[in-house]
């Protein structure tokens, strides 16, 4: 049921692992934290949440290492160096990630569902703006989307086609028409260390731009932490992964 795939990515410059839980259904890519590895989400009981799921074979849930998020959070060479980890990333999840699970699903074509909390969210919602031919759905909880302030430096060409904020206001053409037939699914406590504010920013941008969005408030008495983003993958799965008998590889 569990299989971890490892490998060198040129791109990035050292060795990334990607980790699958299940065997039948629906990809479901979901990004660690900031400082997670692919193995987070199972630590966490994000995978022991969705194990009805998994065993009725409506999804493969796959998870990757942070490797941006936690060169912010270790301050890895300059912030221009992170801001180029950021966009390479990005490209490895497209180029490298991608192709290693169509590849694992037998299959050249099929979409995968991206999720995430914190940083992750943001990875998830990067995910779906950037490269709607491949990544039709995005859960993102608490996310965190600004990440100007964690830098300190101005934005690089790096950033700006990385960060969803700065890129989707200039979006036109085929790729702006793919991501109108996407969704992005906004969900956020509004207690501790919360900011529900970030959430509705997005909501501005993608509505500007005609790309469907919902923002979800969880209220008060839910703080950032991962008993909220376990409530939240079971409180939205039928939706994002409506069941369809026979369904998936």
């Amino acid at each position: 049921m569990k299989h971890r795939m490892t490998w060198y990515s040129e791109r990035l410059e050292r060795e990334v692992s990607l980790v699958r839980w299940g065997t039948l259904g629906t990809p479901f890519l979901i990004y660690p934290t900031a400082g997670g590895d692919a193995e987070e989400i199972e630590r966490f009981h994000i995978v022991g949440t969705l194990k009805r799921a998994l065993d009725e074979g409506r999804i493969k849930i796959y998870s990757c290492d942070s490797i941006a998020g936690r060169a912010m959070l270790v301050e890895e060479g300059s912030p221009q160096h992170r801001m180029w980890v950021m966009n390479q990333y990005q490209e490895y999840v497209r180029h490298e990630l991608v192709p290693a699970i169509r590849m694992d699903c037998q299959s050249d074509s099929i979409e995968i569902v991206a999720g995430g909390a914190s940083i992750g969210a943001f990875q998830a919602l990067a995910s779906v703006c950037r490269y709607p031919d491949v990544f039709s759905k995005a859960l993102c909880m608490s996310g965190t989307y600004d990440l100007v302030r964690f830098l300190e430096a101005p934005p690089t060409p790096d950033y700006h086609v990385s960060s969803p904020l700065d890129f989707v206001p200039h979006l036109t053409g085929e790729h702006l028409d793919r991501l109108r037939e996407r969704f992005v699914l906004l969900a956020s406590g509004e207690g501790e260390a919360e900011n529900i504010g970030q959430s509705w920013n997005v909501a501005r941008v993608l509505g500007a731009q005609g790309v469907p969005n919902r923002v979800d408030s969880w209220g008060p008495e839910w703080k950032h932490d991962w008993p909220l983003w376990r409530n939240m993958v079971l409180a939205y799965f039928d939706e994002l992964f409506p069941h369809v008998p026979g369904g998936g590889q």
